[in-house]
């Protein structure tokens, strides 16, 4: 004997399943919202933490990072030199024992320069390296030295009463020196000539070095203004 379930039952079961999938689904989405208010809450949470960070990384001096790397590289220093003191060792030693051959030689390259050119910076620069430059070629004369020193006696050495103004007469042999000196400067600053880039493709509009100047000059000033004249001009179409 079969039982056939009645339209009323099968509907009740269609509106269970119903339900418990709304439900369930109602559920899913409170747990995502849920997720994403926590996910929320934690980005809030970081940014406000990169905020204050930058703030303090703003409020810190310019150079902070370098002044830091240097006060760790010396605390990691002094802390080496402690521990090559505690074993009875040559700190100098145990320090050159962990630089590498190329670092060595790159150093010793580097010490063996006198006076290298590095190229140019700023005038102030340029000025004291011809300044070092000069005053190595000064050979100081010892003998007059001490006889100066000696006729002076306390006077030699100034102080804020001495009145030494104007009572040094320069030697002929210094003068001399100084104008020989100076000679060789100027011969040396006329042979110096600076390398410029020379473009074998461009057009020889020039008669001479002089002209060529000129026209460079007046091309930057006044080129985008004539360009379409000197245009019509090398193609003969000009009216």
């Amino acid at each position: 004997m079969s039982v056939e379930a009645s339209p009323g039952t099968s509907e009740e079961f269609s509106s269970m399943f119903a339900d418990d999938a709304a439900t369930q689904k109602r559920e899913e989405r409170l747990r995502k919202f849920r997720e994403l208010h926590l996910k929320r809450h934690e980005a809030r949470k970081l940014n406000h933490q990169e905020v204050v960070e930058e703030d303090k990384r703003q409020k810190l001096p310019a150079n902070w990072e370098s002044r830091k790397a240097r006060l760790e590289w010396e605390l990691k220093d002094q802390e080496k030199k402690k521990e090559c003191a505690a074993k009875g060792e040559d700190y100098e030693r145990a320090k050159l024992m962990e630089i590498s051959a190329e670092d060595a030689e790159k150093w010793e390259r580097k010490k063996k320069r006198k006076n290298p050119d590095l190229g140019f910076s700023d005038f102030a620069s340029a000025q004291l390296r011809q300044y070092d430059r000069l005053i190595r070629q000064i050979k100081p004369d010892m003998e007059t030295y001490e006889k100066t020193r000696a006729e002076l006696g306390e006077e030699f050495f100034p102080t804020s009463n001495s009145l030494l103004h104007g009572t040094h007469v320069p030697s002929r042999e210094g003068i001399d020196r100084m104008v020989g000196d100076l000679e060789k400067q100027f011969e040396k600053r006329e042979k110096y000539s600076r390398r410029r880039a020379y473009n074998d493709d461009s057009d020889i509009d020039y008669i001479n070095e002089r002209n060529a100047k000129f026209n460079k000059k007046a091309e930057r000033f006044y080129g985008k203004y004539t360009a379409e004249i000197k245009q019509n001009l090398e193609r003969g179409t000009a009216v």
